[in-house]
């Protein structure tokens, strides 16, 4: 406590506003455990970058942290490319801040002698990705907190590949940051180095959309899709996507169009959640639609609902939507002619299926550690292979490079031509997921997310994962463990046979569990919120569509078996 108070009171200096500094003081006077969650630590880089809750302190979002942020990263900047005019451009979301806070970014690096391309309004996570190499910038930054609680915001870095910070970059900038004093700070901005944007980067990313999500695919004038943006960011792009790609029945959720950073229809806007997309699933129930698709706030992340074998609304999970991207994507192009330098990839938290489905079509799979900046380095590290498309369990698809993170916008348009193409072929989106499982195996994936928050949740966590670790399971639903791979050691151990092999993936707190009948249990903290995540999958062969509700509630059994025995329920 006494390094948390010492810290805190530098916080009482004169360069600090005087709002700041009497909240500082009350914090002393009356509230320790306040001051100390506030000040035990400086907010870190995690898989997102930078997030967290907005408010006083070194461990809070405000003025100081984010402005010694963009000053490191700034000073950073200027070594790397020395003597060149330097180019960054911002984007913000729809929460609380996100305005005067970008504003704040853009003074910092001008006050750096740095051009500075800023959004005049709130814009997708996409179009910044998109804008950085359209605009031949150097960085890119975007203000959001994702599909976090109305009190976070957030601090996004790109490079000049439109792709976010990665090791050994990462830890080179948050060097550079942690080396200065707030009081290196320059907010004096220059405003002859800030330009405003708006249509031509959006007309660009538009017709880029369209370029990579539009395959002319049959059926479009009877597909009716209901769309819900959540309060976020996507009502400025997905509607006109899909609309200059061909659809005309699009329903939009009106109460949930305006953009608000308080998200006053949902508990979390968040489309991993099915509370998020309940208001559009009723209103597709109501005029028989035949999908949903809904966003989190910068729109990134994409949730789908479709109607199932019973013609109900169900949302289908993250694997469910890249698998039938993905697979897509490969039909896509085995009808122009595979070049023979194609691949696809994933994470390792993801489901295997899409493994099996790559070998399938004789195209290239990669795998990597959670988070799209690792599939966006894929593509930068091998300039020889074409990029596809991939994705991750957590609601996100990538497709094609023009965009270098999860892509919510074009993503949508891609389920929709699936969805189109399929119910004009006498299918449906479902029954064509079930095809894929009887062509690749039947792999179902279940996600349990734990919340522990505060300090005391953070070590509660790290204990979890030792004692995941340190007591090993030995089997799981009845078949042996085989293999365990630690990310952390990079070693992936036979524990049947003993043998070893390494692991050629950066290192990671994430440990997983193999059993000899392929079902996989991972373990992973969140890199942007405090929760704990373990992810179990598994999978078994399905002889004939007709028998998928029998196959599909044996893989649920199995699951519950496996919650049990973990004590995850």
């Amino acid at each position: 406590m006494e390094n948390t108070l010492k810290t805190a009171k530098t916080w009482l200096t004169d360069f600090f506003d005087p709002a700041i500094k009497k909240e500082v003081q009350h914090l002393i006077e009356n509230d320790q455990e306040g001051l100390k969650d506030r000040f035990y630590k400086n907010m870190e880089f995690g898989t997102g970058g930078m997030r967290g809750i907005m408010g006083v302190g070194t461990n809070r979002i405000n003025k100081y942290t984010l402005g010694k942020s963009t000053q490191g990263l700034s000073n950073y900047l200027k070594e790397v490319y020395e003597g060149e005019e330097i180019k960054v451009v911002i984007a913000y979301d729809c929460r609380h801040n996100s305005d005067s806070l970008s504003q704040l970014v853009a003074e910092v690096f001008s006050a750096n002698g740095i051009k500075v391309y800023r959004f005049s309004e709130l814009r997708t996570t996409p179009e910044l990705s998109f804008a950085v190499r359209y605009l031949n910038c150097h960085a890119g930054i975007v203000l959001t907190a994702s599909h976090n609680p109305p009190e976070y915001n957030g601090y996004k870095v790109y490079w000049s590949d439109g792709c976010q910070i990665v090791p050994p970059q990462d830890g080179e900038i948050v060097a550079a940051i942690n080396a200065l004093s707030y009081e290196e700070i320059n907010f004096e901005g220059n405003d002859e180095l800030i330009e405003s944007i708006d249509t031509e980067v959006d007309e660009a990313f538009f017709e880029a959309s369209v370029a990579h999500g539009d395959f002319n695919v049959p059926g479009k004038d009877d597909f009716k899709i209901v769309f819900t943006s959540l309060h976020g960011t996507s009502i400025t792009a997905i509607p006109e996507v899909l609309k200059r790609a061909g659809y005309k029945n699009v329903t939009i959720i009106e109460a949930q169009a305006e953009p608000n950073g308080d998200f006053p229809t949902v508990e979390s806007p968040n489309p991993e959640e099915p509370e998020a997309l309940s208001m559009a699933i009723e209103k597709a129930e109501e005029i028989g639609a035949d999908m949903v698709i809904g966003t989190d706030p910068d729109s990134d992340r994409l949730g789908v609902a479709v109607r199932n074998l019973e013609g109900k609304m169900e949302i289908v999970n993250g694997n469910q939507a890249m698998i039938m991207m993905t697979h897509f994507l490969l039909e896509q192009k085995k009808k122009k002619g595979f070049e023979g330098n194609e691949f696809v990839a994933t994470t390792i938290v993801s489901t295997p299926m899409l493994e099996a489905m790559a070998k399938a079509y004789g195209v290239t799979f990669k795998t990597a550690l959670t988070g799209f900046k690792w599939i966006g380095k894929m593509i930068k590290d091998y300039p020889e292979l074409q990029f596809l498309g991939g994705g991750e369990e957590s609601f996100g698809y990538m497709v094609g490079d023009f965009v270098r993170d999860k892509d919510a916008v074009t993503s949508a348009l891609l389920a929709c031509e699936i969805g189109a193409q399929a119910k004009a072929n006498g299918s449906s989106f479902f029954k064509d997921l079930i095809d894929c499982y009887v062509a690749y195996g039947f792999y179902k994936e279940h996600l349990i997310s734990l919340t522990k928050k505060g300090i005391s949740g953070a070590e509660e966590i790290k204990q979890m994962l030792k004692d995941f670790k340190e007591n090993p399971v030995q089997t799981v639903a009845g078949s042996k463990v085989k293999w365990i791979e630690d990310y952390n050691t990079s070693v992936a151990k036979n524990v049947l046979t003993g043998e070893e092999k390494p692991i050629d993936i950066p290192k990671s707190n994430v440990l997983i569990y193999e059993t000899e009948d392929g079902t996989r249990i991972a373990a992973r903290p969140s890199g942007t919120e405090p929760k704990v995540k373990f992810y179990i999958s598994t999978n078994t062969e399905l002889e004939k569509a007709e028998n998928f509700k029998k196959v599909d509630a044996e893989l649920d059994a199995k699951i519950d078996r496996i919650k049990n025995e973990l004590q995850l329920g």
